[in-house]
């Protein structure tokens, strides 16, 4: 492998890395926010049901009801764990940012390939394949506003698709779909 085939790789496994190291952060906060903002609402809505009549009704408790089963989800999931994995993988993420610039001023390629290679080990054990649901989403936001990937972006050169998940995408394009029928619908109908 050159010079030039070696940084590529290690900006692609430092990308890996480095939105791994958000997606098990993105996981860790879902985890260990959500519930608390579900009882939050949930107190907030019984009290506003005192003085509210739409917070009363059999939707609202409904609604509230099923919000307050996704915590019986959320709570499947152990946060410290992602914590301290998004810990190790923001290591590994550093070190990889110091090899490049070793590589790129002239370090050995032959030992720096075997040294990608050890730290691409570190990053598949220390990572948790389970992640929550959105975390997806939540993580490119914190990789591509938050992470600085200046380096990476040499060899990638991110572009939106890169930057909004398909999913979200997709996502989107039904809501829109759907708040344009429902809008049509009650206009006409």
């Amino acid at each position: 492998m050159d010079k030039a085939g070696l940084l590529k790789s290690i900006a692609a496994t430092g990308y890996n890395v480095g939105f791994g190291a958000k997606k098990h952060f993105a996981t860790f906060d879902l985890v260990e926010k959500i519930p608390g903002w579900i009882g939050f609402i949930s107190t907030a809505a019984g009290i506003g049901s005192l003085v509210l009549d739409f917070l009363g009704t059999k939707f609202a408790a409904a609604v509230l009801a099923i919000l307050g089963s996704c915590t019986v989800y959320i709570n499947g999931y152990k946060g410290k764990e992602y914590d301290r994995a998004g810990k190790k993988l923001t290591k590994i993420y550093n070190h990889l940012r110091d090899l490049y610039h070793s590589v790129e001023a002239g370090a050995d390629v032959n030992s720096s390939y075997a040294r990608l290679q050890e730290l691409e080990g570190q990053f598949y054990a220390a990572s948790i394949s389970k992640q929550i649901l959105f975390s997806d989403w939540y993580a490119h936001y914190k990789f591509f506003a938050q992470q600085e990937r200046g380096w990476i972006d040499k060899q990638r050169q991110f572009t939106w698709n890169d930057m909004v998940p398909l999913s979200l995408r997709i996502a989107l394009v039904f809501f829109a779909v759907a708040c344009l029928w429902g809008g049509t619908y009650l206009i006409f109908f």
